[in-house]
């Protein structure tokens, strides 16, 4: 039933970070887009570092068996990853031209 209840509790964690704070900070005025990108990537990074660093609060003081332990530290690091890439995105370190141009060429030539 604990590890049930870890994997709700992050599910709600990662829909909250990555659909809910973009929808919150969105701001529209018919056509045109007024909220300010850095702010919604600066919550999103806040975000999944809060999430990576309760469930290792968690994992260290509040779940008890083994299993639920390693599960916890396994969501950890499930957010730490997520937060790097998506820094990595943020920065322009990483981009997804490579998909587009493959995209492109299987249309061209499909």
């Amino acid at each position: 039933m604990q590890r049930f209840l870890i994997i709700l509790v992050n599910c709600a964690l990662l829909a909250l970070v990555f659909l809910g704070i973009p929808a919150a900070t969105r701001a529209e005025v018919g056509n045109w887009h007024i909220a300010r990108t850095p702010t919604t990537q600066l919550l999103i990074l806040w975000g999944l570092g809060a999430a990576a660093v309760l469930n290792i609060l968690a994992a260290l003081f509040l779940i008890k068996g083994r299993k639920e332990k390693i599960q916890g530290w396994e969501w950890a690091g499930v957010f730490a990853v997520l937060g790097l890439l998506q820094h990595a995105i943020n920065r322009g370190w990483v981009n997804f031209m490579w998909l587009k141009l493959t995209l492109q060429w299987l249309q061209a030539h499909l």
